[in-house]
C-alpha cells in the first residue's frame, strides 16, 4: 500500500481486512494513517472484500489491486490517464502483470520434486530460478472454446507486445469506470474465488461494454500466494466457477464441451491416469454444479435478458 501512496495518482485508498484473525487490522490503522481500512468480519472471498472497497468509495474510477501485488511506479496514474484518453464505451483497464521473480523451463519430462512449479498453457513447467528470465502474469484474460478463463500471455516473454483490445481485466490490477459498474452490477461474490473478474468481463461485453489493455501500469504479482495452485480451494472453486460462468454466459456449445472436459478430467485421475485427489475435487465440483443447475439456468435466462435491456443502471445480482 505504501508504494500506492506514493504513487500519487489516487484520491482515496482503501485496504479491505477479509476477515483476518490475527492483528492485521491494527497494524495497518498504525503504520497507514493516511489509508481507510475496513474490516469485514468474515471472509467472504475476493469478491466480497473487492465489492466492500468499492462501496466504500465513491469515486467515478475504482483501482482494484491484489495484496499480493507490488504496484511499479506511475501504475495508477497509468490505468486513470488510459481511460481519461479511451473510448466512453471501455468499462475498464487490465494492467501489465509481471511474475515475480525468475523463472526457467523445466526439460520435458522433468521434475523437480520440493520446489513450486507453475504450467504454462503448453503445458510446460517453470520453477524459480536465479538464472532464469522475467516472465509475465497477465495482459489480461481471454476465455477459450471449453469455457475456461485464462490469463493472457501467461508465461510470454516480459517484454511481449499485447494487443490493446482483450475480453476481460484481471482482479488483481486494473481499474472499473464506476458507470460501468452502476449498469451492470459488481463482482458475483457467490463465486467467492476464482472466475470473479471473468464473469463481470461477460456481463460487460454482453451490455456493449469494451476492456483494454495498459502496458504501462506495471505490477508484479506473487502468483497464487495467498492460496496455492495445488490447494483443494484453488482446484475445487477453479472448476466449479467454470463450469457456472459458462452456464450463465456461454454458448450452449461452449457449456457441453466445458461438462464433458471436467468428467473425463475427474474419470482420469480416479482411474489412475493423474491425480486422484485432483480428480476428487474435480467431481465434486461438477456435482455441485449439477446439483444446482436449475438455479443456474434461472441466472442465464436473466442475463440474457438483461443484455438486451438498454443501459439504466441495473444490476443483474438483484
Amino acid at each position: 500500500m505504501r508504494a500506492v501512496l506514493r504513487d500519487g495518482g489516487a484520491d482515496e485508498v482503501v485496504v479491505v481486512d477479509n476477515g483476518s484473525s490475527d492483528d492485521s487490522v491494527a497494524v495497518l490503522r498504525r503504520e497507514l494513517p493516511g489509508v481507510t481500512v475496513v474490516a469485514r468480519p468474515s471472509n467472504g472471498g475476493f469478491a466480497a472484500g473487492a465489492n466492500t472497497g468499492i462501496r466504500r468509495t465513491d469515486a467515478d474510477l475504482v483501482v482494484l489491486l491484489n495484496n499480493d501485488a507490488e504496484p511499479a511506479p506511475g501504475f495508477v496514474t497509468a490505468l486513470r490517464d488510459h481511460l481519461d484518453r479511451a473510448d466512453a464505451d471501455v468499462a475498464a483497464v487490465t494492467g501489465r502483470i509481471v511474475l515475480a521473480g525468475r523463472w526457467a523451463r523445466l526439460p520435458a519430462g522433468g521434475t523437480a520434486p520440493g520446489t513450486r512449479t507453475l504450467r504454462d498453457h503448453d503445458g510446460s513447467l517453470w520453477t524459480p530460478s536465479p538464472d532464469g528470465e522475467v516472465r509475465l502474469n497477465s495482459t489480461g484474460v481471454r476465455v477459450d472454446r471449453d469455457g475456461n478463463g485464462m490469463d493472457r500471455d501467461w508465461f510470454a516473454p516480459a517484454d511481449r507486445v499485447a494487443d490493446r483490445r482483450v475480453f476481460g481485466f484481471s482482479g488483481g490490477a486494473a481499474a472499473v469506470r464506476r458507470t460501468a459498474l452502476d449498469d451492470v452490477g459488481l463482482l458475483d461474490e457467490s463465486l467467492f474465488m476464482y472466475y470473479e473478474d471473468t464473469e463481470l468481463a461477460w456481463r460487460f461485453r454482453r451490455r456493449g461494454w469494451r476492456v483494454e489493455h495498459a502496458a504501462d501500469a506495471v505490477v508484479v504479482h506473487d502468483h497464487s500466494a495467498s492460496s496455492g495452485v495445488q490447494s483443494d480451494l484453488f482446484v475445487f472453486r477453479n472448476a466449479r466457477n467454470r463450469l457456472v460462468v459458462a452456464l450463465w454466459h456461454a454458448p450452449w456449445r461452449t457449456v457441453g464441451r466445458a461438462g464433458v472436459r471436467t468428467l473425463l478430467r475427474g474419470v482420469a485421475g480416479l482411474a489412475g491416469r493423474g491425480d486422484r485427489r485432483e480428480a476428487r475435487l474435480v467431481l465434486a465440483a461438477l456435482a455441485d454444479v449439477v446439483v444446482h443447475l436449475p438455479a443456474h439456468l434461472a441466472r442465464r435466462g436473466r442475463e440474457s435478458r438483461l443484455a438486451s435491456v438498454p443501459r439504466s443502471g441495473v444490476d443483474p445480482s438483484a
